[in-house]
Formats: C-alpha cells, structure tokens, sequence
C-alpha cells in the first residue's frame, strides 16, 4: 500500500523578525559547512558584487511600519563586506534592534569601537551572532577555515570588551553531547575574559532519507520572520533566493504561509527551534 507523503506548511504566526541579505555571495572566507552555495564562483578570490541597494531596503522598512518588529538581521554570505554597511546599520537602528550576523573577520579594536560610537548615537541595540563548529581550534578550523577559531574568540573578546550582547551559535557538527559544549565553552569564555555571551546549539545532521523526516515543529524562522533580499522576499535566510522559498516581490504583498520542503526544512524540524533567530 503507498502513501503519498505531503510536506507540512508553516504560517507566519507573527512578523517580529526581518533578515536582510546585505550580499549573496560575496564573502572573504569560504567556510566547508556554510549554507550558502559558492559553487558558481570559479575562483576562490573572485568575489561578486551582488549587494542589495540600500534604497529596497529604506522602501522595506517604510512597508514595515506597522508592524511589530522586534530585530533586524544584516545577513550574508559576509554582511560587512557591502559597501553601504556603516549607512544601512545606522537607518535600521533608527528603527529596530539590529543583530549582525558575521564571521568576524572584519571585527578589530578600530572597527568595534566605532560600533560601540554608532550603537550610542540610538535607543536601539547592536547585537552580533558569530559561529564555531568545535571548543578544539584544530577540530573546528578543519571544518571552518584555517584561523577561524582564533578570530572568532578574538572576535568575542573585544565586543566583550565594549559590552557588546553576542550569540556564539555552534553548528554541532560532530554530534558532541551539548552539556560538554556548554561546560568547554564556559571554561574558554572565563579563561578569555569573555562576557555577555550566550552560546546557541544547533545541528546539522537531519535524515535526508527518511521523506517523512520533516514534521512541523514548535517554533522556526519562517513563523516568525521573512527574508529580503535584492531579488525578493523568502520564507528564511536558508532559502533565500531559491525558488521554493519565494513569499512575494515586497512586503506590500507576501504570503504568510510556506510549504516546507527542502533539506534545510529537514535542519529546522530537526531542531525544532531557530537556526537564525537570537533568543
């Protein structure tokens, strides 16, 4: 006897988070378990100015006035190589808390500190969202890049230092028990003299195979968020610019439901929480 399988649909339950997709594909690293496909650049120093115009995004924002926004994401592939980055940063904290989600690459004393200016010229906060795959430099720069586990604690150090909020999200990679995370990543953060972080545990490994695998879960990205991006407004930064996760051309006009139906729609239920949101 067969059966037919049906993905589930997620509606949008409320619009508190916008993603905004600063770039596609331009970034300055190339991390082995990045989400995003760089497959289509043939060089790995060859970049692609495909930056989303900081006019779509005040027109956005302006659609968006109404609603019960709580954060902004500045997106990637790597949001602060965009040419207009210092500007969007400071129109969107005119309006929301904003949450840059970086490698930190670009993070310097320099660099934070004119942050730290740009973050007291409003009401609103500056909070940032780096990533690790392992407490083991080693373990993690082999999945990463060579040098990431250094430039990101480096990274955390100095927006400690400010006082910044910052989410270490850690894609378990290695399927580690999530209490020897915490324990090894608290252990860094005393030894570091790292303040004001909280670590955020997500996997990677869904089952693919199993077709019925993705089943709706409590609370997802979609649920709460759309993403915009040069090309048009998507489901989550995950789908963006993909076609299965197209919503509409603006936030004048969208849908608020969403078939869930792809390998990172496997990801989101498995961890049936948020990939991308700060909590």
């Amino acid at each position: 006897m067969s059966s037919i399988y049906t993905a589930p649909v997620y509606k949008l339950e409320n619009l508190n988070n916008i993603f905004i997709e600063m770039t596609s594909k331009n970034c300055n690293q190339r991390c082995q378990n990045c989400y995003i496909d760089f497959s289509s650049i043939k060089s790995l120093h060859k970049t692609v100015k495909d930056f989303i115009p900081i006019e779509k995004i005040k027109e956005a924002l302006n659609d968006l006035k109404n609603e019960d926004i709580h954060c902004i994401y500045l997106t990637g592939a790597e949001p602060m190589t965009h040419p207009d980055f210092n500007s969007i940063l400071r129109y969107c904290l005119k309006h929301n808390n904003v949450c840059i989600c970086t490698n930190g690459s670009f993070l310097n004393e320099k660099k934070v500190r004119f942050l730290k200016k740009v973050e007291d010229e409003n009401n609103t906060q500056i909070f940032f969202k780096l990533s690790l795959v392992h407490f083991d430099e080693h373990e993690n720069d082999i999945i990463k890049y060579r040098g990431n586990f250094r430039q990101t604690i480096f990274s955390l150090k100095i927006l400690s230092r400010y006082n910044f909020n910052t989410v270490l999200n850690i894609c378990n990679h290695y399927n580690l028990d999530t209490g020897i995370i915490l324990e090894k990543f608290n252990q860094i953060f005393k030894e570091q003299e790292i303040y004001n972080t909280d670590v955020q545990i997500t996997t990677s490994h869904p089952n693919y195979n199993d077709e019925n695998y993705i089943k709706p879960a409590v609370k997802t990205d979609c649920m709460y968020g759309r993403t915009l991006t040069a090309t048009g407004i998507y489901s989550c930064p995950f789908l963006a610019n993909e076609y299965r996760g197209r919503v509409g051309t603006s936030f004048k006009d969208f849908s608020k439901s969403f078939m869930a139906e792809t390998d990172f729609c496997a990801t989101c239920s498995k961890n049936n929480g948020f990939m991308f949101t700060i909590s």
